[in-house]
């Protein structure tokens, strides 16, 4: 069990304020009604909170993370919640929810804190599993004290958490020579499709009226890649967010129609992380870079549909995240990843060539930020694209239908491995901000393999591993 804080949703115009997140990782068994065998299980949960925790009160909290069990397959998109009431109702109640098996079950349970053994008690989870409500097994879970203590006590923090819908607002000023962009991928966890929603401002170099624009794409799982354009559109300052030709990006809500209403979305956005900056913090404050990138919300759940063809995806607890882009136009050359690990981890590359003279021979200076078990490597932003402490940048070699990106920062290395299968790629054309075009060619069912490793008694041992079939989002950008 690791603890991290962080803060809880406040208004647009209210100032961070701290909560508390904790990943918790709990092992046991479970025995169903209709079996005669006991199953293995483990469950990790990262949970977060909209406040302090209460130790006196009642703190009302979320969860997400993963479960195993053994016979089953693995479900990485557990979600549920917590009522942590140690003193008050002496209680921690758990109510995650995940599927196995094809079923959708519930996990409900709770730790009963008793002063007579309050390290006991708060350790051990006997449980109830239900499937639509009805009881279906028992089991018990414990925390591991002799190998999770220390890292829970050395994963408490208290960094500030930010509103992601402050995100959300325009940062163009009248500018000309500027791109906005905000964008949204999604995966349905049920038939394994893929979801881009592109929205853009641009504001010509050359004075003239900013414009904006976007598109919609699906990647069915079963089918070719369908997208269709919407706009251009004359911009109108609006309240924050985009809106234009009938499409609109709001806090929690993204609606719209693209290709004369051949595609048609209507989804409801719940974050559930803090945000993340893929660039350093001050460069989304402050345009001193050619181009920024952050995400508002590290990873969010989206509800709801979205229309082709005559087809509708219903989309419940799906997983992905909106992003960010404010900037002079698209890179000489580019590649951008965003990863769902399973678990509440989570990463985001951006690896790129600069347009500018002089800047073009260089090699790609590459963005990375892997939020793991609530903590952000490397630590500072800048770190993978300027490298210091005895270690190089590190290194992006981009190519089609692989690319990858390897570097080291501390005791940690890492290796990076995206494809993006040709028949699940989309070829399509960006103009930028100056008049000149690229061209983007995007999966939202790309592959990744990652690979993270720390240097132990003189050598290197994998720390931990994913791999993603078809569940990664991932672009290439030519000129």
């Amino acid at each position: 069990m690791s603890v991290t804080t962080t803060s809880p949703t406040v208004p647009i115009s209210g100032l961070p304020v701290r909560g508390t997140v904790f990943s918790e990782t709990m092992l046991g068994t479970l025995r169903l009604d209709d079996e005669v065998r006991t199953r293995r299980v483990r469950l990790d949960l990262t949970v977060s909170a909209d406040r302090l925790l209460r130790l006196l009160g009642t703190t009302e909290a979320r969860a997400t993370g993963r479960i195993r069990i053994t016979g089953w397959d693995d479900d990485p998109h557990v979600e549920g919640e917590l009522e942590i009431s140690p003193l008050a109702r002496r209680r921690i109640r758990y109510r995650v929810r995940f599927t196995a098996d094809g079923r959708r079950l519930t996990l409900d349970g709770w730790k009963s804190v008793t002063p007579r053994r309050p390290v006991a008690s708060m350790t051990v989870l006997p449980y109830t599993l239900r499937e639509d409500g009805a009881r279906i097994g028992t089991g018990t879970l414990h925390f591991p004290l002799g190998t999770h203590l220390l890292p829970f006590l050395a994963g408490f923090r208290f960094p500030r958490r930010e509103d992601p819908a402050a995100f959300l607002a325009s940062r163009w000023r009248g500018e000309p020579g500027r791109a906005e962009v905000w964008y949204t991928t999604v995966t349905d966890p049920d038939t394994g499709s893929g979801l881009w929603l592109h929205h853009e401002l641009t504001a010509p170099a050359d004075g003239s009226e900013p414009y904006a624009h976007g598109w919609a794409v699906v990647f069915p799982h079963d089918g070719p890649v369908r997208h269709a354009r919407f706009g251009p559109a004359r911009w109108t300052p609006s309240e924050p967010g985009f809106s234009a030709d009938g499409v609109t990006v709001r806090p929690g809500r993204l609606t719209g129609t693209a290709g004369g209403g051949a595609l048609h979305w209507d989804l409801a956005e719940r974050p559930v992380d803090g945000p993340l900056f893929t660039f350093p913090r001050w460069a989304w404050r402050r345009p001193l870079l050619p181009a920024a990138q952050m995400l508002p919300a590290a990873r969010s759940l989206y509800e709801g549909t979205f229309t082709h063809d005559g087809r509708t995806l219903t989309f419940t607890g799906a997983p992905g995240a909106s992003a960010r882009i404010y900037g002079h136009g698209n890179a000489h050359r580019w590649s951008w990843l965003h990863a769902d690990l399973g678990g509440g981890d989570v990463l985001e590359i951006v690896a790129a060539v600069s347009t500018r003279p002089g800047l073009r021979r260089l090699p790609p200076l590459v963005f990375l930020r892997l939020r793991r078990h609530g903590r952000g490597w490397p630590r500072r932003a800048e770190r993978p694209a300027v490298g210091w402490a005895g270690a190089g940048r590190f290194h992006a070699d981009i190519d089609l239908p692989t690319w990858a990106v390897t570097g080291r920062s501390g005791l940690r290395r890492i290796r990076v491995e995206v494809t993006q299968p040709t028949d699940r790629t989309l070829v399509l054309d960006y103009t930028d901000p100056d008049g000149r075009h690229a061209t983007c060619r995007n999966s939202e069912r790309a592959d990744v393999h990652v690979l993270l490793e720390r240097w132990w008694f003189g050598g290197w041992r994998t720390e931990e591993e994913w791999t993603l079939d078809g569940t990664a989002h991932a672009e290439v950008g030519t000129r």
